[in-house]
């Protein structure tokens, strides 16, 4: 089997710097880059979404200060589910440049419609049209992968559960979400549905660092539970990684991302299998490991 580490399967989610000062409750100021708090969080892999249209493209110097990580997903749509014509089309040309931009995501893909239920921010034949847009990428890559947001919310009502389950098997990597700290409680049975409703999709764990659904911070117990519960899922093949989001409140001083550095700083170079590899390798040891000081890129 293949060994990697734990920081190689951990993710930061990023925006432009500053994105959330004056929302959600927040009222310090976030200075933060994305690049910067992978550097802070000892991470070495990212996601940079567009929030409420910013940045604007070309996208070439948020790109430059990511290169030095392993691998970065860029949104293809941002958050609130807002996309532009040919956004696509700039993603991939940037992709082409900057080579460890491997992977696109769709965040807040689902939006509720007026009787109850959901339906994608793109149809099934657009989805259709991407996942071959994709594949075609003129890259040493064969195809860059096509993640998705899905929350714990979105699992109801169960009448939608084909509609999302439909948009899902067009996906590559469902990244999960629970909005609200107090539903944690139930990350595993909501966890376990969304797995059936991915149907052997890729997953992802994604850890807010600040509790955005209850406008406040992030109780330090429920991101332990979560993270540990993650840790465990990573190492049973479950799931392929953890994000932790994000570099707009990681300069806040706030409970819950000493305690993410800290737990971060533990278990990084602890040895997990790649259950997507069959090659035989031996475990990496830490004085192997070629990551052992997160803070050198």
């Amino acid at each position: 089997m293949k060994y990697t580490t734990v920081r190689d399967r951990l993710w930061v989610w990023g925006h432009e710097e500053g994105s959330h000062n004056d929302n959600y409750g927040i009222q310090s100021t976030s200075r933060m880059t994305p690049a910067e708090s992978a550097y802070y969080l000892g991470i070495r892999n990212a996601l940079f979404v567009r929030y409420r249209d910013l940045p604007k493209p070309p996208f070439d110097q948020h790109a430059l200060a990511l290169r030095p990580l392993d691998q970065v997903t860029w949104s293809i749509v941002g958050a609130g589910g807002r996309t532009d014509a040919g956004e696509l089309d700039t993603v991939l040309a940037l992709a082409e440049r900057f080579p460890n931009i491997n992977s696109v995501i769709m965040d807040d893909f689902f939006r509720k419609t007026d009787d109850g239920g959901w339906q994608g921010v793109h149809s099934i034949e657009e989805l259709q049209t991407m996942q071959t847009r994709l594949t075609t990428a003129s890259r040493s890559l064969d195809k860059l992968p096509l993640w998705v947001v899905l929350y714990a919310h979105q699992l109801l009502p169960e009448s939608a559960e084909e509609t999302i389950r439909a948009h899902l098997a067009l996906t590559d990597v469902v990244t999960f979400w629970t909005w609200q700290s107090g539903d944690l409680v139930h990350l595993e049975r909501d966890f376990t549905r969304a797995e059936e409703l991915a149907r052997g999709k890729r997953m992802m764990l994604g850890c807010y660092l600040y509790d955005y659904g209850n406008r406040t911070e992030m109780p330090v117990a429920m991101l332990q539970r979560q993270c540990e519960i993650g840790l465990e899922w990573l190492r049973a093949g479950r799931i392929d990684g953890i994000i932790l989001l994000g570099n707009c409140v990681c300069d806040l001083e706030l409970p819950a991302v000493a305690w993410a550095r800290e737990w971060i700083s533990r278990v990084a170079d602890q040895s997990v299998i790649d259950h997507n590899s069959v090659e035989v390798a031996a475990p990496v040891s830490v004085t192997e490991n070629p990551h052992e000081n997160p803070s050198t890129f």
